[in-house]
């Protein structure tokens, strides 16, 4: 916890160091306080933080232990410290800091950053509401969905925090880094209708095919073995990808029908070039020649990057 406390004065110690060396530019007088006027810098901030740090700097070398009282410095400065913490470490501050570890606003932040999207957030809330106590439901939420993704999405419509809307729970899906990929796939392959949502949410405009389909299955993990929820998958990104590059429709002559061609093409090298069961791997003009068979329509050089993005960059699908 009070790592953040010195993190924050050290950074402002350092810019205060670099500031003493930069060079007077024109107009200027060589004083690096004047180039922060200039750029509309509050005069108080430079010497502020190195204040601060000169502070804890003595305090350390008096062989105190601990770290200083954060109710000692300004409300703006104690917040924004403790903003470096998650939620256990700000539960811990709480039983220090009562009024400060409970602040709102850094427990509204943790919310929207560990998940971006809820359809509580765009209700007017309550009176006496309290995002810390919304983190600890979306918290409890999320061990369950990984438990049992029914269950999991239920809970969160009872405590009104999702609505059963297809694109309100893509969005919470999207937004979200702590459900279960396994739960996620199972759920999806039931909801075709929030997967459809899902998809649209991507966007893949001007983005190298083999990178855009990395992207969508950072958020759509693929299934382990080839089936038909893997074609749907597939076809969706196909679909969509044309709808974010018609400049690639036209000039290169992609057509859903051949990204869906070129996607097998990429899973299957993958698979060729990184699994270490593979003793022969497919040479550059393995693919070429193999690939264009069925996608005649594509260039050579175009096939060929392909394979260069492959090689030098590692699976689609990992």
């Amino acid at each position: 916890m009070g790592q953040g406390l010195w993190r924050v004065a050290r950074n402002q110690q350092l810019q205060q160091e670099y500031g003493e060396h930069w060079d007077a530019g024109p107009g200027l007088d060589g004083d690096p306080r004047d180039l922060g006027m200039e750029m509309g810098a509050n005069p108080g901030q430079h010497c502020q933080g190195a204040d601060i740090y000169q502070l804890l700097r003595a305090r350390r070398g008096k062989g105190q232990q601990g770290f200083i009282d954060l109710e000692m410095l300004p409300p703006e400065l104690s917040i924004t410290i403790l903003s470096y913490l998650n939620a256990t470490d700000l539960c811990l501050a709480s039983c220090v800091w009562q009024d400060l570890g409970h602040d709102e606003y850094l427990w509204q932040g943790l919310c929207k950053s560990t998940w971006g999207h809820c359809s509580i957030y765009n209700r007017r809330l309550p009176y006496g509401f309290s995002y810390r106590r919304l983190y600890m439901m979306l918290d409890e939420g999320s061990l369950t969905f990984n438990a049992n993704h029914q269950e999991g999405i239920s809970y969160f419509m009872s405590k009104g925090i999702l609505v059963d809307h297809p694109k309100d729970l893509a969005k919470f899906i999207f937004c979200t880094r702590t459900l279960n990929w396994k739960m996620l796939r199972v759920y999806l392959d039931e909801r075709r209708d929030v997967l459809d949502e899902l998809v649209t949410l991507h966007n893949f405009s001007n983005q190298f095919l083999p990178n855009a389909l990395r992207d969508f299955f950072r958020h759509i993990h693929a299934p382990e073995e080839r089936g038909e929820y893997l074609e749907t998958l597939i076809t969706k990104f196909s679909h969509r990808f044309c709808a974010c590059n018609p400049a690639l429709v036209r000039d290169v002559g992609l057509s859903p029908d051949a990204v869906y061609v070129l996607c097998y093409s990429l899973i299957l090298l993958s698979i060729d070039l990184t699994s270490p069961h593979v003793k022969n791997k497919m040479s550059k003009r393995e693919f070429i020649r193999n690939t264009r068979r069925a996608a005649q329509n594509i260039s050579e050089d175009f096939v060929g990057h392909l394979y260069d993005n492959i090689y030098l960059i590692g699976h689609v699908a990992a």
